[in-house]
């Protein structure tokens, strides 16, 4: 191997932490689905393109920084380990500093399932521990849909769930999720959304 080609660790999703508080657990069913249609024999290639990227954190513990929702899902097809690149080696900082650096790189998301800022410490210590929050699958599901543009500001789709949270009910989102994303869209097109990434314009019409 040279030294080029990027070394391939193989690590237990149970040993990997979460730098989050959530998921959307529709956008982890649709990456189960996702998963399922993927050939047995050509599974862990997917895996090798599907590298999960993590940060080395006090006592070389992996924390990932992105696709929590893979790793999530393929925690629950029953897929014991994935390949993680490691973004930064941060083991050698006592775990009060590490989470300032991880803070300020914008590689923590301490939100919890209504939006509200938490303490790193109610951070969830596995992937199977990750809550719901049916807003950060109402902003996927709106990306999808042509709402926004995908955007590489960190956490971004958290940011349209925060938005939306904010002019929709919980329980419209859970009781109809098909009006619910129409609603959105209407939000999205809207001057109101303008200041977040990905933003599309107002709508035309």
């Amino acid at each position: 191997m040279s030294v080029r080609d990027p070394i391939l660790h193989s690590v237990p999703i149970a040993e990997l932490r979460p730098t989050q508080m959530t998921v959307g657990y529709r956008e982890v069913a649709a990456k189960r689905k996702r998963w399922r249609e993927v050939a047995d024999k050509d599974r862990e290639a997917f895996l090798g393109s599907h590298m999960i990227p993590v940060l080395l954190g006090p006592k070389k513990r992996r924390y990932v920084i992105d696709h929590h929702h893979l790793t999530r899902a393929l925690q629950e097809e029953g897929v014991e380990s994935v390949f993680t690149t490691v973004v930064a080696d941060l083991h050698h900082l006592e775990k009060d500093a590490f989470w300032v650096v991880a803070d300020h790189r914008a590689w923590v998301h301490p939100y919890d399932a209504h939006g509200v800022r938490r303490d790193v410490g109610d951070m969830p210590k596995r992937i199977e521990d990750l809550g719901d929050d049916p807003f950060r699958s109402l902003a996927g599901e709106l990306r999808r849909a042509g709402g926004f543009a995908k955007d590489t500001t960190p956490f971004s789709e958290f940011l349209w769930a925060d938005f939306l949270r904010r002019h929709i009910k919980r329980k419209d989102v859970k009781d109809d999720f098909s009006d619910a994303l129409d609603e959105a869209m209407e939000l999205a097109r809207s001057k109101d959304a303008s200041y977040l990434p990905g933003w599309s314009g107002p709508h035309e019409g």
